[in-house]
């Protein structure tokens, strides 16, 4: 099913009517990189238009997940899962904050669970644009 068809569908339900089709100004670099992309890809500019638009609004909706999974993180797994995407080791963390290396472990576990990843560094890379620099001691 196509980008669009898919937006169809989630904004309107079956039997209503469509809407009119909608059309976009764009500014005139976008639209000359738009066309060069659209050319080295040998693909029509409305597709390559689709496709990112598709992709920024699917990577919206993971950033707005991630935020509501923060949200509901302990002031204590944030930490934790700051100094991680930081590169500190589970042993680093428990020095800085004075607590044991299984403690910091299991709020690793937790951490990774909420945020449905298996290892850290798939945790720093859903996290990668995050600034954590508040966070260090």
């Amino acid at each position: 099913m196509s980008f669009f068809k898919r937006l169809f569908y989630r904004f309107f339900r079956p039997g209503q009517a469509a809407p009119e089709q909608q059309g976009y100004a764009l500014d005139a670099q976008v639209h000359a990189s738009l066309q060069d992309l659209a050319a080295r890809q040998q693909r029509s500019v409305d597709e390559v238009a689709s496709d990112l638009l598709q992709h920024a609004l699917l990577q919206r909706d993971l950033d707005e997940t991630n935020w509501q999974i923060w949200a509901s993180l302990t002031p204590r797994q944030k930490q934790i899962a700051a100094l991680t995407c930081s590169d500190f080791t589970n042993q680093e963390i428990a020095l800085k904050l004075q607590i044991s290396p299984q403690t910091v472990k299991s709020h690793v576990r937790l951490v990774l669970a909420r945020f449905e990843v298996h290892s850290k560094s798939e945790l720093r890379r859903r996290l990668a644009g995050w600034d954590f620099r508040d966070w260090l001691p």
